[in-house]
């Protein structure tokens, strides 16, 4: 039975959703370096001149895939509270990078967003707005919001460790290494904050974003002022 939905599924038209939609499988499954078009059409189940039918070639899939992945973020409703708007939207926007590692670095890259892009940006900018920003502050907001969330998710899903056990061998290592007296405040950081049970360094995105607001706010009120 399993066989025969199988060739089913292979023997199912060719279109531009469903490369897509084997694209971002394979994306995650092995990285953005495996989606190529000759990847795509075997496991479309055709021939690779034939996929070209359906989409003009590898950026008009990676930038489909880009609006995939913008499409699973949850906008935030319209409202005159900007922070908590904000604050819904970098958490969103964390979790589906989170899923899909490989996306953080490929929306920096594509210079022809998709609605979906254009959208996510678009209620981010109108969250600032309808809180109150004219433009120009609007725009620093914006520009340091998303800054923050996809340099964060960056650092955090190419981590060179996994748990606290990696994490206080690597840090042991590396400290055995040099002198505590070169590195006093990165030593004392390390034992009194890094090494203690429950670390995680996820952890650090919350106090972060904050800290991001609480900046974006003062700008705010400068420009009231």
């Amino acid at each position: 039975m399993a066989r025969r939905s199988a060739e089913a599924a292979s023997r199912a038209p060719v279109s531009k959703d469903r490369a897509l939609e084997h694209a971002v499988a394979v994306a995650d499954a092995e990285g953005i370096e495996a989606v190529t078009m000759r990847r795509l059409a075997r496991e479309l189940g055709v021939e690779a001149a034939s996929l070209y039918h359906h989409v003009s070639g590898k950026d008009e899939i990676l930038d489909g895939l880009v609006d995939i992945v913008s499409a699973e973020i949850e906008l935030p409703s319209p409202s005159d509270e900007w922070r908590p708007a904000i604050r819904q939207r970098a958490h969103s926007t964390r979790a589906v990078l989170r899923r899909h590692p490989w996306a953080v670095a490929l929306m920096a890259s594509r210079t022809t967003p998709g609605p979906a892009t254009l959208r996510l940006l678009e209620a981010g900018i109108r969250c600032f707005r309808a809180g109150g920003f004219p433009v120009q502050p609007a725009a620093h907001a914006i520009s340091a919001v998303d800054s923050y969330v996809h340099g964060f998710v960056l650092q955090e899903v190419n981590l060179p460790f996994r748990d606290e056990a990696e994490l206080a061998a690597m840090t042991g290592a590396i400290m055995d290494q040099f002198p505590a007296e070169d590195f006093p405040f990165l030593f004392e950081l390390t034992v009194e904050h890094v090494l203690q049970p429950g670390y995680s360094y996820g952890n650090e995105f919350d106090v972060g974003l904050e800290v991001v607001l609480d900046g974006v706010a003062t700008r705010l009120e400068r420009a009231e002022s």
